[in-house]
């Protein structure tokens, strides 16, 4: 059997969400509230962010053409 190591990356705040991705804190926060952005983790009142959910939510925005609508 093959020895596979998932190597886990710890969840990032806000701010680290935005860098990584690219976009505003403010429109993420917005897309949370609103709806239609990543899935986030909300405890004891913190937004943290997998990165894994992160990376999904990306791939989820891509797009061949400008005129090819949402999946």
């Amino acid at each position: 059997m093959e020895n596979i190591t998932k190597h886990h990356r710890p969840p990032v705040d806000v701010k680290g969400a935005a860098v990584y991705t690219g976009f505003g804190e403010g429109y993420l926060n917005k897309l949370r509230c609103k709806g239609g952005g990543p899935v986030f983790i909300k405890k004891a009142g913190l937004v943290r962010y997998d990165p894994n959910d992160l990376d999904a939510w990306l791939a989820g925005l891509k797009r061949r053409s400008t005129s090819e609508g949402a999946a």
